[in-house]
């Protein structure tokens, strides 16, 4: 689904798959229930790990319909009012009790293909990340596991990252990985800024992003655009094939000084890579004009 559905067709489509989402928790829970009792009555282990397995599957899909009834709440309260309208992440941020969080898709060098932010500062700090090629997203991505820091710990751990990240008044952030058994490589991460108290190793942080990871984004009939939240970064990618051009260099140098040039005038990324794709700013060999 696109924006160009609107706001209504996005509220019922997401009301749509929470209830398909409850439907299979029930029927999950149902299931634990039988192995249980056949567990119960012969004894046999596996009957006891597959209903450990269903209650976690139950767990998740219960998951994934808070986090489509959160987005849905939301677009709906909103209607046609003023202001912009609801990101898919702001739900996941109210469903984690977060102040903000991000979701960012990776390639096999774990290099940022996309992104979902619910809104500042979270997008500013996915921003740092790409610019700078160091943080929690990227490193949860890399060792595909849990990551967590909090305050002087957020500088100590990423020099460059850290001081910009705590700027925007960041005081914890958390990052995990986006991974399946199926899959070779991790797809991503969730990064959650300033999370709740607790929330951070609990099963319901978990089971978010297993949702996260395995309902909505790997699904048959899963929407990996969130309902329009996510930005491929089509403008960095354009930007950086117009300055490689105009200096002469790979594309890879070419994205890396339009990096710098963003972070050294402090100015968002996607602004900048703007002006360069509409021809009010430059590059050549002897720098940006």
């Amino acid at each position: 689904m696109t924006p160009g559905d609107g706001f209504a067709g996005q509220v019922a489509a997401a009301w749509r798959k929470a209830a398909a989402a409850r439907a299979r928790a029930e029927r999950a829970e149902k299931s634990a229930q039988r192995y249980e009792a056949w567990a119960a009555e012969t004894g046999h282990t596996p009957h006891i790990d597959l209903a450990a397995a269903l209650r976690r599957s139950a767990a998740c899909h219960r998951s994934s319909a808070d986090l489509q009834e959160a987005f849905a709440r939301r677009v709906a309260a909103w209607g046609q009012g003023p202001g912009e309208r609801p990101r898919f992440m702001s739900g996941v941020a109210e469903v984690c009790g977060a102040e903000s969080v991000a979701l960012t898709l990776v390639d096999a060098r774990n290099s940022q293909l996309a992104v979902a932010a619910s809104g500042e500062p979270a997008r500013a700090a996915q921003d740092l990340e790409f610019m700078l090629g160091e943080g929690p997203s990227r490193d949860a991505t890399t060792h595909r596991g849990l990551v967590f820091a909090s305050g002087e710990a957020i500088e100590t751990r990423w020099p460059c990252f850290g001081p910009a990240l705590t700027a925007l008044g960041v005081r914890e952030v958390a990052a995990a990985p986006l991974d399946t058994a199926a899959s070779s490589r991790c797809l991503g991460a969730l990064a959650v800024f300033d999370p709740r108290p607790g929330l951070v190793g609990s099963r319901a942080f978990d089971d978010v992003v297993g949702a996260l990871t395995r309902l909505v984004l790997c699904d048959p009939d899963a929407d990996p655009e969130l309902y329009g939240g996510t930005d491929h970064r089509d403008s960095v990618q354009q930007a950086a094939g117009m300055v490689s051009v105009h200096v002469g260099c790979r594309v890879d140098d070419a994205l890396a000084l339009i990096k710098a040039r963003a972070f050294t005038r402090g100015v968002p990324l996607d602004a900048l890579s703007r002006a360069i794709v509409a021809g009010d700013l430059t590059f050549t060999r002897e720098g940006p004009s």
